[in-house]
Parts: structure tokens; C-alpha cells; sequence
């Protein structure tokens, strides 16, 4: 079978670290128990687990199954072979959490849970063997060597993750990347009681001069927030009209996840609140500029990519986070969200970050890569 490379090997990864952060989340209170630590596999599960809790722990894992299947048979194994390696990987990282969990306060483990978890792994790994044997892999590759270059996994990777980071809640609409108050606070945290406070004092206690956005700076915020993800595309992307219709699905995708989230936060009567005249303006004039840039050469692209994001991390950074943003925040922190929270909220952060990574990457990569047929 011939190896390819696949988003699904990164995001695969990315999902087993998000379901750790997940199931050790707030990591606090760390305690040596004084059961056995495998004592959960015998005990009788607690009786006060609700459906939600129940379900949940079966479709959280049916995702990692599916993308470690998937990632296994387009490395080149086979299916005989690809299914039960994906199997044993997530009840193995199930397993390694609930054991992890009788060392945390707030966290029960249970052999229902591993149980369930294995179970929605099954699940996951069946409908990727099942997609393979019905050929839907093989029209994927297909699919993509039409539509993108060789070397695209990664590009690929953060496009598929770019809506998941905008349900969580941003201060302006698809205004990812305001990360620079919670590392303060996790530095601070960190370094607390350590000779090395000192010389990090000066950073902890730096934080920008934070005023309301003016008209401008949301509409900008809001333009750049749909170029970047766009601008990652056309760098992985052949010429021509794929491109405008990848910056179509962009703006579609960010609408949907932008008017989602503010419907998870504010309540359905509020979902279509974040398009404010400038809200709407800025998104006019970020898919204004897709298409206007949408013959740009790979490099030229995520040169604009980069400055774009560079430019979008530092408009969001100086905009405060208000009352109702607080209390929607607080709700995805301490309410059922956090089902969704290590997701979402890692990716909101990250996102910028990592992408102009790779957009740094992508600059520096050699020129004879493809910029495909412009048909």
C-alpha cells in the first residue's frame, strides 16, 4: 500500500493531547492515593453519572479512533493490521488517564468510563475501516492531489482546526490569539516562591494599555481574522478557482462557528449578535481581499498570511475583555463546556501561533514544491 502524507497523523496527536488535558483538567491537588491505583477496575462505578457523562465518555474517543485508523492506513498499513493498533492506542491512553486520575481530588476513575471510552474508540476505527473499504480514502487522495500540493498535511491540519478554536469565546468575532493575560498568569504561577520571580516580574507586570476597540480596530481585527486562515490555504492550495472556493468555505465555516458560539454563550436569541455593522464590514472586506489575492504565488501568500496574523494577534492582545465576554468565559470554565474546554479553548490561543509557524515554513520551502495547474 502506498504511504502518504496525512493530516490525520497531526491531528490525530493533537486530539490524544487535547483528551489528556481534558481528563486531568484543572491539574491541581495532586495527591498520592492511598488505594491501589488499580483499584478502579474492580470497584463498583459511582452511581451518580448522568446520560450526558455517559455518553460523552463514548463519543469523545469515537473521533481519536477514527483519526489513528485513518493516519495508520494512509502511513501504509493495512487494515488487518491498522484497526487493532488504533484500537489498543485509544483504550491504552484511556486507561492511562483514569489510572493517572486517583491522584486528582476532583477526579473519579472508573472501569465504566475505560469501557466506554475503548467502546468509542471501537467506534471510530469502524467507520475508518469502513470508509477505506468503500473506497472513501483513495477518492480523498484522489480529491486532494487535485486540489493541493503534496507536501499540505499540515496546512490542512490548521484549517480543519480553525473553527473549532472560534467556539471558544473571543473578544471580537474570529479574533483568536488572546492568550498574553492567562500565560502571565500561568508564568506567575509557575515561577511563585523561586528566585526566578525576580527576573520575570518585568514581563508578569507588563500588560498593554487596554481601551475599548474604535470602529476601525474591530473592523481590521475582523478583515484579518478571515485573511489569515484563507492565506494559509492558498499556500497549500493549487492556483485558480479552487482557491476562491476555499476562501468561500473559510467565510462560511468562520460565520458558522462565530454564530454557534455566540449562540452557546448568549443563548439562541442572541446568536447572530456578533454582526455589528463593523463586525459585518470587516468580514466583507476580509473575503474582499481573499479573492483579490487569490493568484498570489504559495510564498507570496504566506508572506501576507504571516503579516496578517502578526498584525490580528496584536489588535486582539489590546482589546479588554468585557463583562458579558467574562461571564461567558466563566461558564465554559465551570459549567458542562468543559466537556469542550481543553479543545476549544487551546485552539482559540494557539492557533495564530502555530500557523505562523508554518506560514514561516512555508516561506522557506523550496520552490520546485508545486504551485499547480491554474486551471
Amino acid at each position: 500500500m502506498v504511504r502518504h502524507r496525512s493530516s490525520a497523523v497531526p491531528l490525530a496527536w493533537l486530539y490524544a493531547a487535547l483528551i489528556g488535558y481534558a481528563s486531568l483538567y484543572p491539574f491541581a491537588g495532586w495527591r498520592v492515593s492511598s488505594a491501589d491505583w488499580w483499584q478502579f477496575l474492580v470497584s463498583v462505578p459511582p452511581h451518580w453519572r448522568n446520560t450526558f457523562d455517559l455518553v460523552s465518555n463514548m463519543v469523545g474517543y469515537l473521533p481519536l479512533g477514527a483519526l489513528a485508523c485513518a493516519a495508520l492506513l494512509r502511513s501504509g498499513q493495512e487494515a488487518r493490521r491498522a484497526a487493532p493498533l488504533a484500537l489498543l492506542a485509544g483504550a491504552g491512553l484511556s486507561f492511562a488517564m483514569e489510572s493517572l486520575q486517583n491522584y486528582l481530588p476532583r477526579r473519579v476513575p472508573s472501569s465504566i468510563d475505560l469501557a466506554l471510552n475503548t467502546l468509542g474508540t471501537l467506534g471510530g476505527v469502524a467507520l475508518a475501516v469502513l470508509a477505506h473499504r468503500l473506497g472513501g480514502i483513495e477518492r480523498w487522495q484522489a480529491v486532494r492531489d487535485r486540489w493541493f500540493i503534496s507536501r499540505s498535511a499540515g496546512g490542512l491540519a490548521l484549517l480543519l482546526l480553525w473553527p473549532l478554536g472560534l467556539l471558544f469565546p473571543a473578544p471580537l468575532p474570529l479574533g483568536l490569539g488572546q492568550v498574553l493575560e492567562r500565560a502571565q498568569e500561568g508564568l506567575r504561577a509557575l515561577l511563585e516562591d523561586t528566585p526566578a520571580i525576580d527576573w520575570a516580574e518585568p514581563f508578569l507586570t507588563a500588560v498593554p494599555a487596554l481601551e475599548p476597540p474604535s470602529p476601525a480596530t474591530e473592523l481590521v481585527a475582523v478583515a484579518l481574522g478571515l485573511l489569515a486562515p484563507c492565506m494559509v490555504a492558498y499556500t497549500v492550495a493549487r492556483r485558480g478557482w479552487r482557491r476562491l472556493v476555499l476562501a468561500a468555505g473559510a467565510a462560511l465555516f468562520g460565520a458558522a462557528a462565530t454564530t454557534l458560539s455566540t449562540a452557546l454563550n448568549f443563548g439562541p436569541d442572541h446568536a447572530l449578535a456578533w454582526r455589528t455593522p463593523n463586525g459585518s464590514a470587516g468580514f466583507a472586506l476580509g473575503a474582499l481581499l481573499a479573492v483579490v489575492l487569490a493568484p498570489v504565488p504559495q510564498r507570496v501568500a504566506a508572506g501576507i498570511g504571516l503579516v496578517a496574523l502578526t498584525a490580528l494577534v496584536l489588535l486582539v492582545t489590546q482589546v479588554p475583555a468585557d463583562p458579558y465576554f467574562a461571564e461567558s468565559l466563566a461558564a465554559w470554565e465551570q459549567g458542562r463546556f468543559i466537556r469542550f474546554h481543553g479543545a476549544a479553548q487551546w485552539v482559540g490561543w494557539l492557533w495564530p501561533y502555530a500557523a505562523a509557524v508554518y506560514l514561516l515554513v512555508r516561506i522557506g520551502a523550496r520552490a520546485d514544491e508545486g504551485e499547480g495547474s491554474p486551471t
